[in-house]
């Protein structure tokens, strides 16, 4: 039989996987004029941006309301594992949205020169952070952790900081690409600004305590 953690740990993949396919639905059918291609593109980039922001809120949430917040804790990983996925999954679709098949103009201008334009920008940061996505991916598990060592395994994870703040400048930059409407634009604003707030009120919260111990 499962133990308690195994059981928790399945009913939170089960629960994010569903609710991460949900929102591509939801979100594909937010734009009923494009191909499957770009639909599939669109619908897999806000689940991602969504568990991400939730997988970065946990933390803070944590400090704030003065319960412990340990160096990694399943849901927080189960969040950022779904992130990951779905981080993938878009870029894999996204590269063949614009150009079809042709995915080194994403980078490249016709000249074979590196792009100075949004687009290019856009996709710069959206090619690093799948990278740093992808390296999170790969140490979400407590064999990485065993392996690294605490320090040495959190201090990796702080990538997730970087990851955060290149996906906010991919979205950011296709927000102004693709002409998004004043909803979407608000909603992303919105999400990244409740993720910013909350990290500089859990750091003031974190130096606040420190000094009271001091």
């Amino acid at each position: 039989m499962l133990n308690n953690r195994l059981r928790r740990r399945l009913f939170h993949h089960i629960l994010i996987g569903v609710g991460s396919v949900a929102l591509t639905v939801i979100f594909m059918h937010f734009f009923p004029k494009r191909d499957l291609i770009s639909q599939l593109s669109i619908g897999t980039a806000y689940p991602a941006l969504f568990l991400t922001a939730a997988a970065l809120l946990l933390g803070p949430l944590n400090v704030l309301c003065q319960k412990p917040n340990p160096v990694s804790f399943d849901l927080r990983r189960d969040l950022g594992i779904w992130a990951g996925i779905c981080v993938l999954v878009h870029t894999a679709v996204g590269l063949n949205v614009h150009l079809r098949g042709r995915m080194w103009l994403y980078f490249l201008d016709t000249r074979h020169h590196l792009r100075r334009d949004a687009f290019g920008f856009g996709n710069y940061t959206g090619a690093v952070a799948t990278l740093v996505f992808a390296l999170l991916l790969a140490l979400s598990n407590d064999v990485s952790l065993r392996k690294l060592g605490v320090e040495r395994w959190k201090s990796l994870q702080r990538w997730a900081y970087a990851s955060a703040a290149l996906t906010a400048a991919h979205a950011i930059a296709y927000q102004q690409i693709e002409k998004r409407i004043t909803p979407f634009r608000a909603g992303l604003y919105l999400v990244f600004g409740i993720v910013l707030v909350s990290q500089i009120a859990a750091m003031l919260r974190t130096r606040q305590v420190r000094r009271s111990a001091s």
